[in-house]
């Protein structure tokens, strides 16, 4: 008889398949933009097909939960993998006009891995360690995400290599996959069936992944072309992205803990406040790099545990397709965040100059950091 996993053992198993699931998206992210410039393709064009990812996500989130329910929550992980696999495949073998149809598939099938296995990760985590395990899933899929752009350099952007190395680090993920046969959370049919109510039921905890990912976005997009327009070299503005990734990593685990051990909103409220007050300094420090980059990384940090702490808030709330629905939810909102936020940046910047930089990602955090003021001052948590 086969002996059950431990809770740590099936929390890992999931953790380690999003956490290369991450290596490889922020591999194929740059790889396929050099490609499309490399063959004559207009910025605009390589925009758009980026975007078309997105677009996959949202197209699909909504129906995840229920094919959950019906299917089962590993079998639709293992046919998100497998169809990641074969379209990464495709990007190989057919021409840049051609990956419009593959990128919003691809969107689709790393939607539905980020849906179910966060489901997974928070519907098997101990209620009073769930901060604490959203933390560690949070810095391992950073690190998965700091990781893949460093393949990269090993594999070079020509040839097949990168490509292979992509895809077959898609198929790495089937083992641990395998290490958790049976042992998934399933999906319990909820009274609920429906994934949009969820957007606006805990506002607190969805919203946080909407300026999470407008924020994140709009600042890695951007932040390059606010350190050139300093006057900073070209290698240390691109090195400003790296500083806020490092605050992120470093700082999601103890956050995590700690809305273990408090009201997390007030923690939201708390990653909100600072991550404005960030956005004040970055203008004052930024003509200083040791103080700028100590703005950065502390900004990176807390603004990088708005998704942490909401995804653990999320998840003390619902269980079951409830829990489902509300992680979908949760995804929709960060991808509508990741399409909104360069645009308003960009916008902030055009229309403010080198201030509208720090003062659209403020304005932001700062709305976000009303909403949870309302909603602590009018609603008493359960």
């Amino acid at each position: 008889v086969k002996e059950p996993l431990s809770s740590r053992a099936i929390i890992g198993s999931a953790i380690f398949i999003i956490a290369l699931v991450g290596v490889s998206l922020s591999l194929f992210i740059p790889l396929l933009s050099i490609v499309m410039e490399r063959s004559g393709a207009s910025t605009t064009l390589s925009g758009l097909n980026t975007a078309t990812a997105g677009l996959g996500t949202l197209c699909v989130a909504p129906f995840v939960p229920r094919l959950a329910v019906h299917f089962g929550v590993q079998r639709i992980i293992l046919l998100s993998i497998l169809t990641c696999f074969a379209v990464t495949i495709g990007f190989w073998l057919l021409p840049f006009w051609a990956w419009f149809p593959l990128r919003f598939i691809f969107g689709a099938a790393i939607g539905t891995l980020f849906v179910l296995s966060e489901y997974w990760i928070n519907s098997a985590a101990p209620p009073e360690k769930r901060g604490t395990v959203m933390g560690i899933y949070a810095t391992m899929l950073s690190i998965g995400f700091v990781t893949g752009p460093i393949i990269l350099t090993w594999t070079g952007t020509t040839g097949v290599l990168p490509f292979i190395a992509g895809a077959g680090i898609y198929l790495l993920a089937i083992i641990p996959l395998s290490f958790a046969k049976g042992e998934a959370p399933d999906v319990e049919r909820g009274n609920k069936t429906s994934v949009f109510p969820f957007m606006f039921a805990v506002p607190t905890a969805t919203f946080a992944a909407l300026v999470f990912g407008a924020v994140e976005t709009g600042g890695f997009a951007l932040f390059p072309v606010y350190g050139i327009r300093h006057a900073m070299p070209e290698a240390t503005a691109a090195i400003l992205i790296s500083v806020v990734a490092a605050g992120n990593i470093v700082s999601q685990i103890p956050i995590g803990w700690l809305s273990d051990h408090m009201d997390r909103r007030f923690l939201l409220l708390i990653c909100a406040c600072i991550g404005v007050a960030g956005c004040i300094a970055m203008p004052f420090a930024v003509n200083d790099l040791r103080i700028f980059f100590t703005v950065l990384f502390i900004w990176g940090g807390f603004t990088g545990a708005l998704y942490t702490v909401g995804l653990a808030h999320l998840g003390a709330r619902y269980r079951g397709q409830d829990l489902a629905n509300a992680n979908a939810a949760f995804v929709m909102l960060y991808s509508i965040g990741l399409v909104i936020g360069p645009p308003l940046v960009g916008l902030g910047m055009d229309q403010l100059g080198l201030p509208g930089f720090a003062i659209s990602l403020g304005c932001m955090l700062a709305g976000y950091a009303v909403l949870i003021s309302a909603r602590i001052a009018t609603v008493r948590v359960r």
